[in-house]
C-alpha cells in the first residue's frame, strides 16, 4: 500500500472512530447504529477500494500529450500532476517532453527530486524518434540502438525498471522480424548491464500482430527484453477510413502478457455507464490477472470525447471498478 494512501486510511479510521464515540452519546437503537455503519462506510469507501487492488495504478504522460505540446504543462511537474490531481503513485514519462535533457544530469536530478518529494515512483521512458530497432538496414538499426543507450542510462538514474522502444522496420514480417530480433537482443545487453528491461509495446505494423511480437521476444533469448501489452495498439494497417487491418485485441494480449514487464490501459471512448466502448476492460484483465501480472497498469487515455482530465480520471475509475469485480 502506498504510503499516504495508509494515512488517508488511517485518518479517515479515525474519524469514523470519532463520529461513533460522538453518536454512542446521542442514543442506542437502530438509528443509532445506522448511522455509524453510515459514517463508517462512508470515511472508508473510496481509500480501501483502491487498496483492495491486486495491481497498482500508474499514468502515462502520453494521456496529457496534447496539454503538454501546447506549452501549458512543465514536465518537471508531471509526478506532481500524478499525485496531487490524481492521487496516483506511478509515472510513465515519454521522452519526447524531454528530449534533449537525457543526459543533463541537473535536469534528471530535478525529475528525479520532485517525484520523491510527492511519493511517486518513476517507472518508465516511452521512447520515441530514436531510430527503428527493426530497420533491416544493419548500419541504420545498430545506430537507433546506440541512440538508445542515453535513454537506459537516464532510465537508470531516475529508479525506474524499463524503457519502451519500437521494433519497427520495413520489408516481410520475417525479415523485419529477424531485425528486430538483433536490434532488441543488442539493446538488451546493453540495459542489462543498468539492471532496466527494454520492452516493446504494440505500436502498429508488424508489433501490432501478437503472435509476431511474442515470437520476437522470445527469439532476443534475453530475460530482459519483454513487451508492454496495449490495451488499444491493435491496428496493422491505416486506411482512409481509419483501421484497415485490426488484430483481434484479446488473442493478442493474451499472446503478449506472458512476456509483459508493464501493461497499458488504452482509452478513447466511453459510454454514459463509464464502460469504455471498444475494450471490454473486465474480460482484459482477467488475462491480465490469469497470466499471474499483478504490477503497474498505467493510463494511457488518447480519447477527444473527454478532455484529457476527464478520461483520465473516468479511465482510473473504470480500471478501480473492473479491477475490484475481476478479483
Amino acid at each position: 500500500m502506498q504510503r499516504r494512501t495508509f494515512l488517508r486510511n488511517t485518518s479517515k479510521t479515525g474519524l469514523g472512530l470519532g463520529l461513533i464515540g460522538t453518536l454512542g452519546y446521542l442514543g442506542c437503537g437502530t438509528n443509532a447504529e445506522a448511522e455509524m455503519a453510515d459514517a463508517e462506510s462512508e470515511a472508508t469507501t473510496e481509500a480501501d477500494a483502491a487498496a483492495e487492488l491486486w495491481f497498482n495504478i500508474s499514468l502515462a504522460q502520453w494521456s496529457l500529450h496534447k496539454t503538454f505540446f501546447a506549452g501549458e504543462l512543465d514536465n518537471l511537474d508531471f509526478a506532481k500532476i500524478a499525485r496531487e490531481r490524481y492521487d496516483i503513485g506511478g509515472v510513465e514519462y515519454v521522452n519526447q517532453f524531454f528530449a534533449d535533457k537525457a543526459q543533463d544530469m541537473t535536469y534528471l536530478g530535478e525529475m528525479k527530486q520532485r517525484a520523491a518529494d510527492h511519493d511517486v515512483q518513476s517507472l518508465l521512458i516511452m521512447v520515441d524518434r530514436e531510430g527503428n530497432l527493426g530497420d533491416t538496414d544493419a548500419a541504420a538499426r545498430m545506430q537507433a540502438v546506440e541512440n538508445h543507450y542515453k535513454w537506459v542510462d537516464a532510465a537508470k538514474f531516475l529508479g525506474c525498471h524499463s524503457i519502451r522502444v519500437n521494433a519497427a522496420g520495413q520489408g516481410t514480417a520475417e525479415e523485419v522480424a529477424k531485425a528486430a530480433t538483433e536490434g532488441l537482443a543488442k539493446l538488451s545487453e546493453y540495459g542489462k548491464q543498468a539492471d532496466i528491461n527494454v520492452i516493446v509495446e504494440n505500436h502498429g505494423g508488424y508489433s501490432s500482430d501478437g503472435s509476431w511480437l511474442a515470437g520476437v521476444i522470445a527469439a532476443t533469448g534475453m530475460d530482459n527484453c519483454g513487451t508492454l501489452p496495449d490495451f488499444g495498439n491493435f491496428c496493422m494497417e491505416r486506411g482512409e477510413d481509419g483501421c484497415a487491418k485490426m488484430y483481434d485485441r484479446y488473442q493478442g494480449i493474451t499472446e503478449l502478457m506472458p512476456y509483459a514487464k508493464a501493461v497499458s490501459a488504452k482509452s478513447h471512448n466511453f459510454g454514459p455507464d463509464g464502460y469504455e466502448r471498444d475494450s471490454d476492460y473486465h474480460r482484459i484483465l482477467k488475462i491480465v490477472k490469469d497470466a499471474g501480472y499483478t504490477g503497474w497498469i498505467g493510463i494511457e487515455y488518447e480519447g477527444s470525447g473527454l478532455s484529457e482530465d476527464e478520461g483520465i480520471k473516468a479511465t482510473k475509475k473504470l480500471l478501480e471498478m473492473a479491477g475490484r469485480e475481476v478479483g
